[in-house]
């Protein structure tokens, strides 16, 4: 029964820095003083004419977490899962 809770949690991780990150972005989240990817990404945002590298390293992590934590979540459920055991994927 915790299997299922674990890897709902690493899902729901990677929705939580998606949603943190899409806030911060049209400015309903943390303020500004406080550095977010999603704070990063509006500030690069206005400067995408001048400096369209600005952008890539706030996206970049943003990117890489959100994968990270859905590899870390199909690992568990494979790992977890009984009715996978002896299947070869």
């Amino acid at each position: 029964m915790a299997a299922p809770v674990i890897v709902q949690g690493t899902l729901g991780m990677a929705y939580a820095v998606l949603t943190e990150a899409a806030l911060g972005f049209i400015g309903a989240g943390v303020q500004p003083p406080t550095p977010t990817w999603g704070n990063m990404l509006q500030y690069a945002f206005g400067l995408l004419d001048r400096s369209p590298i600005l952008s890539i390293a706030p996206g970049m992590a943003i990117f890489l977490m959100v994968l990270s934590f859905n590899f870390v979540g199909d690992a568990l459920r494979d790992v977890l899962d009984p009715r996978l055991k002896g299947v070869i994927t």
